[in-house]
Protein backbone atom coordinates (compact mmCIF):
# COMPACT_ATOMS: atom_id res chain seq x y z
CA UNK A 1 0.00 0.00 0.00
CA UNK A 2 1.08 3.59 -1.35
CA UNK A 3 1.63 5.94 1.95
CA UNK A 4 0.34 9.23 0.90
CA UNK A 5 3.05 11.86 0.77
CA UNK A 6 2.74 14.48 3.88
CA UNK A 7 2.64 18.24 3.12
CA UNK A 8 4.25 20.61 5.50
CA UNK A 9 3.31 24.62 5.73
CA UNK A 10 6.42 26.18 6.23
CA UNK A 11 5.16 29.96 5.50
CA UNK A 12 4.23 32.21 8.51
CA UNK A 13 0.82 33.93 8.60
CA UNK A 14 0.40 37.47 7.33
CA UNK A 15 -1.57 39.40 10.17
CA UNK A 16 -1.39 42.84 11.55
CA UNK A 17 0.60 41.22 14.24
CA UNK A 18 3.40 40.25 12.12
CA UNK A 19 6.96 41.38 12.78
CA UNK A 20 8.62 43.28 10.12
CA UNK A 21 11.99 44.64 9.83
CA UNK A 22 12.58 47.78 11.58
CA UNK A 23 11.90 50.69 9.39
CA UNK A 24 9.24 48.08 6.65
CA UNK A 25 5.91 49.06 6.50
CA UNK A 26 3.79 47.45 8.72
CA UNK A 27 0.64 44.81 7.74
CA UNK A 28 -2.53 46.50 7.30
CA UNK A 29 -5.31 44.65 6.14
CA UNK A 30 -8.78 46.02 5.42
CA UNK A 31 -12.05 45.15 5.21
CA UNK A 32 -13.46 48.05 2.57
CA UNK A 33 -16.75 46.54 1.64
CA UNK A 34 -18.63 44.26 4.36
CA UNK A 35 -21.64 42.41 3.18
CA UNK A 36 -22.98 43.13 7.03
CA UNK A 37 -22.46 46.85 6.67
CA UNK A 38 -24.82 46.47 3.28
CA UNK A 39 -22.18 45.56 0.80
CA UNK A 40 -23.02 43.04 -1.61
CA UNK A 41 -19.81 40.78 -0.92
CA UNK A 42 -17.00 41.38 1.64
CA UNK A 43 -14.08 43.03 0.41
CA UNK A 44 -10.39 43.42 1.86
CA UNK A 45 -7.05 45.03 1.17
CA UNK A 46 -3.91 44.62 2.02
CA UNK A 47 -0.82 46.97 2.48
CA UNK A 48 2.67 46.04 3.12
CA UNK A 49 6.17 45.85 2.33
CA UNK A 50 6.90 42.88 -0.32
CA UNK A 51 9.91 41.43 2.74
CA UNK A 52 6.63 40.66 5.24
CA UNK A 53 6.34 36.81 5.95
CA UNK A 54 7.68 34.18 3.80
CA UNK A 55 9.56 35.72 1.09
CA UNK A 56 12.09 35.49 -1.47
CA UNK A 57 15.20 37.76 -1.74
CA UNK A 58 16.29 38.10 -5.52
CA UNK A 59 19.68 39.26 -6.51
CA UNK A 60 18.28 42.44 -7.43
CA UNK A 61 17.33 43.49 -3.49
CA UNK A 62 21.46 44.15 -3.23
CA UNK A 63 22.80 43.88 -6.38
CA UNK A 64 21.89 46.99 -8.74
CA UNK A 65 22.41 44.55 -11.90
CA UNK A 66 21.09 41.55 -10.56
CA UNK A 67 18.66 39.29 -11.51
CA UNK A 68 14.57 40.70 -10.44
CA UNK A 69 12.41 38.33 -9.11
CA UNK A 70 10.24 37.44 -12.25
CA UNK A 71 13.72 36.53 -14.22
CA UNK A 72 13.75 33.53 -11.05
CA UNK A 73 13.16 30.20 -12.75
CA UNK A 74 10.36 28.43 -11.05
CA UNK A 75 12.66 25.00 -10.95
CA UNK A 76 15.16 26.70 -8.84
CA UNK A 77 12.01 27.13 -6.57
CA UNK A 78 11.20 23.72 -6.33
CA UNK A 79 12.97 20.63 -5.50
CA UNK A 80 14.57 18.67 -3.57
CA UNK A 81 15.81 20.97 0.03
CA UNK A 82 17.82 19.76 2.74
CA UNK A 83 16.71 21.05 6.59
CA UNK A 84 19.50 21.28 8.52
CA UNK A 85 19.12 21.59 12.53
CA UNK A 86 21.59 23.86 14.29
CA UNK A 87 21.13 23.20 18.25
CA UNK A 88 22.17 25.59 20.51
CA UNK A 89 21.93 29.29 21.48
CA UNK A 90 24.34 30.59 19.41
CA UNK A 91 23.21 33.76 17.08
CA UNK A 92 26.01 32.74 14.20
CA UNK A 93 26.37 29.42 11.68
CA UNK A 94 30.05 29.58 10.95
CA UNK A 95 31.83 28.18 8.41
CA UNK A 96 32.81 25.61 11.17
CA UNK A 97 29.53 24.68 12.38
CA UNK A 98 28.58 23.98 8.62
CA UNK A 99 32.02 21.99 8.39
CA UNK A 100 31.22 19.80 11.57
CA UNK A 101 28.17 18.80 10.21
CA UNK A 102 30.51 16.55 8.60
CA UNK A 103 27.81 16.08 4.59
CA UNK A 104 28.98 14.20 2.56
CA UNK A 105 27.79 16.34 -0.32
CA UNK A 106 25.44 19.69 -0.17
CA UNK A 107 22.00 19.49 -1.90
CA UNK A 108 20.98 22.79 -4.27
CA UNK A 109 18.74 23.24 -1.33
CA UNK A 110 19.60 24.42 2.37
CA UNK A 111 17.10 25.15 4.43
CA UNK A 112 18.24 26.12 8.17
CA UNK A 113 16.21 25.33 11.17
CA UNK A 114 17.75 26.73 14.21
CA UNK A 115 16.25 28.60 17.74
CA UNK A 116 14.25 31.04 15.28
CA UNK A 117 11.61 28.90 14.73
CA UNK A 118 10.54 29.27 18.33
CA UNK A 119 9.84 32.74 18.10
CA UNK A 120 6.88 32.09 15.52
CA UNK A 121 4.94 30.56 18.53
CA UNK A 122 5.32 33.49 20.44
CA UNK A 123 2.27 35.63 21.18
CA UNK A 124 2.32 38.61 21.10
CA UNK A 125 4.70 39.25 18.38
CA UNK A 126 7.64 41.35 18.35
CA UNK A 127 11.17 41.76 16.52
CA UNK A 128 13.37 39.64 17.89
CA UNK A 129 16.85 41.51 17.41
CA UNK A 130 19.30 38.61 18.60
CA UNK A 131 17.68 35.81 15.93
CA UNK A 132 20.42 33.45 14.46
CA UNK A 133 21.77 33.88 11.50
CA UNK A 134 24.80 33.19 8.98
CA UNK A 135 28.29 34.47 9.23
CA UNK A 136 30.06 36.01 6.49
CA UNK A 137 32.13 32.76 6.66
CA UNK A 138 29.69 30.78 6.01
CA UNK A 139 27.69 32.29 3.32
CA UNK A 140 31.06 32.09 1.77
CA UNK A 141 31.35 28.70 2.08
CA UNK A 142 27.97 27.51 0.89
CA UNK A 143 28.34 29.79 -2.21
CA UNK A 144 31.93 27.55 -2.94
CA UNK A 145 29.70 23.84 -2.45
CA UNK A 146 27.74 24.92 -4.85
CA UNK A 147 24.18 25.84 -3.12
CA UNK A 148 21.38 27.77 -5.31
CA UNK A 149 18.70 28.46 -2.55
CA UNK A 150 19.24 29.24 0.90
CA UNK A 151 15.74 29.62 3.80
CA UNK A 152 16.37 30.53 7.19
CA UNK A 153 13.48 30.72 10.09
CA UNK A 154 13.48 34.49 10.80
CA UNK A 155 13.72 37.86 8.90
CA UNK A 156 17.18 37.38 7.53
CA UNK A 157 19.36 35.47 6.29
CA UNK A 158 22.22 38.12 7.80
CA UNK A 159 22.45 39.31 11.16
CA UNK A 160 20.31 42.43 12.18
CA UNK A 161 24.11 44.57 13.29
CA UNK A 162 25.53 44.07 9.53
CA UNK A 163 23.15 42.20 7.42
CA UNK A 164 24.93 43.87 4.03
CA UNK A 165 27.79 41.49 3.98
CA UNK A 166 26.19 37.92 3.80
CA UNK A 167 23.09 39.18 1.97
CA UNK A 168 25.56 40.94 -0.58
CA UNK A 169 27.99 37.67 -0.64
CA UNK A 170 24.48 35.14 -1.64
CA UNK A 171 22.87 37.31 -4.03
CA UNK A 172 25.76 38.22 -6.16
CA UNK A 173 26.35 34.57 -6.68
CA UNK A 174 22.99 34.62 -7.57
CA UNK A 175 21.68 32.38 -4.32
CA UNK A 176 18.00 32.92 -3.90
CA UNK A 177 17.16 33.82 -0.41
CA UNK A 178 14.23 32.13 1.36
CA UNK A 179 13.41 34.23 4.52
CA UNK A 180 11.11 34.04 7.32
CA UNK A 181 10.08 30.03 7.14
CA UNK A 182 8.40 28.07 10.14
CA UNK A 183 10.17 24.98 10.65
CA UNK A 184 9.07 24.15 14.07
CA UNK A 185 7.40 21.34 13.31
CA UNK A 186 9.86 19.60 10.72
CA UNK A 187 12.21 17.43 11.53
CA UNK A 188 15.66 17.60 9.75
CA UNK A 189 15.85 15.38 6.79
CA UNK A 190 15.54 15.82 3.03
CA UNK A 191 12.33 17.02 1.87
CA UNK A 192 10.44 18.27 -1.63
CA UNK A 193 10.21 22.22 -1.57
CA UNK A 194 7.65 24.08 -3.28
CA UNK A 195 8.27 27.89 -3.07
CA UNK A 196 6.04 30.02 -5.32
CA UNK A 197 6.27 33.73 -4.77
CA UNK A 198 3.46 36.31 -6.45
CA UNK A 199 4.50 36.88 -10.11
CA UNK A 200 5.39 40.34 -9.54
CA UNK A 201 7.59 41.80 -12.31
CA UNK A 202 10.51 44.45 -11.97
CA UNK A 203 10.82 43.55 -8.03
CA UNK A 204 13.65 42.66 -5.44
CA UNK A 205 11.55 40.54 -3.54
CA UNK A 206 7.86 38.99 -3.40
CA UNK A 207 5.69 36.87 -0.35
CA UNK A 208 5.62 33.27 -1.30
CA UNK A 209 3.26 29.95 -0.06
CA UNK A 210 6.28 27.73 0.67
CA UNK A 211 5.55 24.15 1.24
CA UNK A 212 8.11 20.89 2.21
CA UNK A 213 6.58 17.72 0.89
CA UNK A 214 7.67 14.15 2.51
CA UNK A 215 7.17 11.10 0.56
CA UNK A 216 6.23 7.73 2.84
Amino acid sequence: MMLKPRIFDISVSISEDLPVWPGDPSVEINLDSSILQGSLANISSIKFGLHSGTHIDAPFHFIQNGAKLDQIALERLTGPALVIEISGSNNMISRKTLEDLNLNSWPARILFKTRNSSFWQNKPHYFQKDFCALELSAAQFLVAKGVRLIGIDYLSVAPYADPLPVHKELLRNEIIILESIDLNAIEPGLYELVCLPLKLINTEAAPARAILIKSG
